[in-house]
């Protein structure tokens, strides 16, 4: 269903991506980013989705500023080549680089984002630095914890899992007790990336109720 593109950031940085689109009147657009692995075939598939959720679907590759054209799978040597593309990244670099694809997907009208893992904390710096988004949804975010104090622009939605040896309750807890007004679901016997099909942790009652609760959140304030 989709297709790669090519994207420009405004400090002339320029990066791949994939894009889908619907079949009929688009609802809005969305910007979907990436896990660890890179805009694999799972981060396409999830374009492809929300696609025919009625939404276009912009996946940037955000670590192309780093490495072009990363596409991994889930091994330990996947997960450290990830890593070591993720640490290179600064801020500044992500935001750049999601301000460009909001720019394409405004092609679709009103723009949304999700991230997942890495992107789930993208999503949330997004939500609080990024220009141009309707709302931001953020799936089991490493890293929002340390930046609880940042202020959301846009309606956010957050979605973890209670048994992610990544992300803490306790630190579920502290973005709650910051941003109390914030819908943030936990997900019983859920593990860190429980919504990637390719994983082992791969729940997918959690997946079906938190993709039913992201197209709500996306049909409100979006589409």
């Amino acid at each position: 269903m989709g297709q790669k593109i090519s994207l420009k950031a405004k400090d002339g940085h320029a990066l791949g991506g994939y894009k889908a689109e619907p079949s009929g009147k688009a609802k809005g657009g969305l910007v979907v980013i990436q896990e660890i692995f890179g805009v694999n075939q799972h981060v396409r598939n999830l374009c492809d989705q929300f696609a025919k959720a009625g939404y276009v679907a912009v996946a940037p590759a955000l670590f192309d500023r780093i490495k072009k054209d990363v596409d991994l799978g889930y091994s330990e040597a996947d997960l450290n080549a990830g890593r070591e593309c993720r640490q290179k990244l600064t801020d500044d670099m992500i935001v750049n680089d999601v301000n460009a694809a909001i720019d394409e997907a405004k092609k679709g009208g009103k723009v949304g984002l999700v991230g997942y893992c890495f992107g789930g904390y993208v999503a949330w710096l997004a939500a609080t630095q990024a220009n141009g988004l309707a709302a931001s949804i953020c799936y089991y975010g490493g890293g929002i914890a340390p930046k609880k104090d940042f202020k959301p622009k846009v309606p956010v939605q957050l979605h973890f899992g209670d048994k992610d040896m990544a992300i803490s309750l306790t630190d579920v807890g502290t973005v709650k007790a910051a941003h109390p007004q914030l819908p943030i679901y936990v997900y019983d016997d859920s593990g860190h990336g429980f919504c990637c099909d390719e994983r082992a942790s791969y729940n997918a009652d959690a997946c079906k109720r938190a993709t039913s609760r992201t197209i709500a959140f996306l049909n409100q304030h979006v589409g």
